[in-house]
């Protein structure tokens, strides 16, 4: 570890007690360590994660109110995503996934590189003052990643991957859902149902598809794991964003 992460780890023992990185340093102490077969594609395993691909997304106390905020207000969200679809589609652009990018998978995003994206404040306000109000300010929403109205195209498919760990975990709302779409995590193939959520830990493999006939839109939200702690949590963000800064990616 770099004396900037050993100083921020001390700080974070200081305030919260000695062993409440204890998980943090053996995930970065191993490596890939022990994991599912398939999250063996995840770089980063946070050890005593329960290794379970697909959740409820009514099941987790801390994640419920942004999951019900959000399907309360689909419509005018729907809504507001079709006139910026129509109207604004510069705002659009090509999704950059950490293996790939492509252009029939199209982002509008609500968050990124670490803070909101303000201008979507106009473009989708709806979606944003939840994301603000219940993600961002209670501190559900892992800074590290981002948030952002996910768009496949007709035809489009996302091939198999995991991503890149295990202690944040995937929230879809199913915003404009054609038919012949589908996702698969871990080997199990679900559906979008229009106004639901969807939760899983991406770090298990997973893909999806449209072979529908328009567009396929989620609101993709990147929560924190709700099994780790504060402290984990703290200490998570200035480990990965200092590596990022070694490996030349901020």
């Amino acid at each position: 570890m770099t004396p900037e992460i050993d100083d921020a780890f001390a700080a974070i023992r200081s305030e919260h007690g000695p062993d409440s990185l204890v998980r943090v340093e053996q995930m970065l102490a191993a490596g890939k360590g022990d994991r599912h077969p398939l999250q063996k594609g995840a770089k980063w395993i946070l050890p005593g994660i329960s290794q379970q691909p697909w959740h409820d997304p009514y099941g987790h106390p801390e994640l419920a109110p942004v999951v019900h905020a959000l399907e309360a207000d689909h419509a005018a969200i729907k809504k507001e995503l079709e006139t910026a679809w129509e109207a604004r589609r510069q705002a659009f652009s090509d999704y950059e996934h950490y293996l790939s990018r492509q252009s029939d998978w199209q982002a509008l995003y609500l968050f990124r590189n670490g803070g909101l994206v303000n201008e979507s404040a106009d473009t989708v306000p709806t979606a944003f003052r939840i994301l603000k109000e219940e993600a961002v300010d209670t501190g559900t929403l892992c800074p590290l990643l981002e948030c952002h109205f996910s768009t496949l195209l007709p035809g489009a498919a996302i091939a198999p991957h995991s991503d890149l760990w295990n202690f944040s975990i995937n929230l879809h709302l199913a915003v404009d859902i054609p038919e012949e779409c589908g996702i698969t995590v871990a080997g199990e193939t679900r559906s979008w149902e229009e106004g639901k959520c969807l939760l899983f830990d991406y770090s298990f493999e997973h893909e999806a598809w449209n072979r529908g006939a328009r567009p396929r839109t989620c609101l993709l939200v990147d929560l924190w794991h709700p099994e780790t702690t504060v402290p984990e949590r703290k200490a998570l963000v200035v480990a990965i964003t200092e590596i990022r800064k070694l490996m030349g990616e901020g």
